[in-house]
């Protein structure tokens, strides 16, 4: 109840603060939005030449896009730290976050949270809603339930990524361009991983799992019986990327040298 009592109040600074400036933040939703928009924009290009890409249909491809939308959107709310080697190491601001009574990680977690991130939560939905109508999809009762493990199992995927690579920077100080490229190689998880090599398939699946963050849990709700093991398991990648992430951070913190000479 102490983490929840200081999220609590994180969250409600954050909210404070964003809205002194009303307008940059609707600007930044904004550009969300159309960013979304863009890339969905792009399905629809692709499917002006082809009515099939690898046996998905362009509705099918539309509710993978939609799904993935809904855990990046839990990510880029509360893990999006690419700039934690710069801010905290290079600059030395993990010093102070040191100094303080509770978990380094959930400190910077907090400090970073994009809120206004969450707005995604409502487009994936909204763009799945389009493609299941489409698509005559029909869902029972248990599906809410396996949705919201599904949903936090691929955000916890992408958390622990950007953690584990974030963590890097407890043993080399030095500026880096992993997590850009590592944002790229995510966006690969919106489609489905059967139209690309069986070594990229592969990568997606056990290395850089974000196949489970789009395509494998989409696949259970599209009737895929031949993806439904692995749409199953995108809980317990979910917690075993997180975990192994955590143990990286803690580990990590002790190696910490500290800004000064």
């Amino acid at each position: 109840m102490f983490y929840v009592s200081i999220f609590l109040q994180y969250a409600s600074q954050y909210l404070k603060t964003r809205l002194a400036y009303r307008v940059d933040t609707v600007v930044e939703i904004f550009s969300d939005l159309l960013f979304q928009a863009v890339n969905l924009i792009f399905i629809l290009v692709v499917f002006g030449h082809t009515t099939l890409l690898s046996g998905w249909s362009r509705e099918e491809i539309i509710f993978i896009y939609g799904f993935f939308l809904v855990p990046y959107a839990l990510f880029s709310a509360f893990f999006n730290i690419w700039d934690f080697n710069d801010r905290y190491i290079v600059k030395g601001e993990m010093d102070r976050v040191l100094t303080r009574p509770i978990h380094s990680l959930f400190q910077i977690i907090m400090e970073r949270m994009e809120l206004e991130s969450l707005f995604g939560v409502i487009t994936g939905l909204a763009i799945m809603y389009y493609a299941g109508m489409n698509l005559g999809i029909s869902l029972a009762w248990y599906d809410l339930f396996i949705f919201i493990a599904m949903v936090i199992g691929g955000a916890f995927i992408y958390a622990g990524i950007f953690i584990s690579l974030a963590s890097i920077g407890f043993w080399s100080d030095s500026r880096t361009d992993i997590m850009p490229m590592m944002y790229n190689i995510g966006n690969y998880g919106r489609y489905p991983v059967d139209i690309y090599h069986r070594v990229i398939r592969y990568i997606l699946t056990w290395i850089l799992p974000f196949a489970f963050v789009g395509v494998y849990p989409a696949a259970y709700f599209l009737n895929r019986e031949e993806w439904y093991h692995y749409a199953f398991l995108t809980p317990v990648m979910g917690i075993v990327f997180l975990t192994i992430a955590v143990l990286l951070w803690n580990s990590g913190v002790k190696k910490y040298r500290g800004a000064g000479n």
